[in-house]
C-alpha cells in the first residue's frame, strides 16, 4: 500500500527535477549537428525578385555570414544596426527572410536599409528548417566552400562579434590564402 501512495510522489518529483534541469540549459548554446558540415542545398525564390531563384551555391564561394531574420522579429530589428555597420566590411551577409510576408519585408528594408547581398525567401519556413533553424534572428558562418563553420542562435552582440565571429571568419580567410 505504501509503494503506491509513493510511487505518484517519486514520478512528480522526477518530472521537476528534469524540468528544472531543462531551464538551466542556455537554448543558445545548443550544438548544431551542421558544425562542420556542408550547408544544407536550397532553391528558393530571391525576396527582391520572385523571378529568380537562388541556391545554396549563392552563398559559397567566400568566408561569409548567412542571417535568418524576419520583418515581424523584434529581436531582429535590435540587431539589424550592427549587420548594417558589419556589412561595409569585407564579410559579405547573405539572408532567409523566414516565415514572413515579402511585401512587408521589402518595405521594411526599405525603410530601415539592407545590410544583406542577397536574400532567399523562405515563407514557409522549410528551408530554414533544414537548416536548423529554431527562432529567428539565427546567424551561420561559411567557409568559402560553404560549410557551416558557426552557429549564433539569438541576437549578434558587437561583444560576440568581436570574441567568436571575427576571429573566425579572420582565421578561415587566412587557411583559404595557404
Amino acid at each position: 500500500m505504501r509503494i503506491r501512495l509513493l510511487l505518484p510522489l517519486v514520478a512528480v518529483v522526477a518530472l521537476v527535477g528534469l524540468l528544472f534541469l531543462g531551464l538551466g540549459l542556455n537554448s543558445r548554446e545548443l550544438p548544431s549537428p551542421l558544425i562542420g558540415k556542408p550547408a544544407p542545398s536550397f532553391e528558393l525564390e530571391s525576396l527582391e525578385d520572385g523571378n529568380r531563384t537562388l541556391t545554396e551555391q549563392d552563398f559559397i564561394g567566400e568566408v561569409a555570414l548567412v542571417n535568418v531574420w524576419a520583418s515581424w522579429c523584434t529581436t531582429c530589428r535590435a540587431e539589424k544596426p550592427l549587420l548594417m555597420e558589419l556589412a561595409r566590411g569585407d564579410i559579405p551577409i547573405y539572408a532567409f527572410n523566414y516565415r514572413d510576408d515579402r511585401e512587408t519585408a521589402l518595405r521594411y528594408l526599405s525603410v530601415s536599409g539592407n545590410p544583406y547581398q542577397t536574400i532567399a525567401y523562405d515563407p514557409t519556413g522549410d528551408v530554414g528548417m533544414d537548416w536548423g533553424v529554431y527562432a529567428t534572428p539565427e546567424t551561420y558562418l561559411l567557409d568559402t566552400q560553404g560549410v557551416i563553420r558557426y552557429k549564433r542562435i539569438g541576437q549578434l552582440t558587437r561583444q560576440i562579434l568581436l570574441d567568436e565571429v571575427l576571429p573566425l571568419a579572420e582565421r578561415l580567410k587566412a587557411e583559404q590564402k595557404r
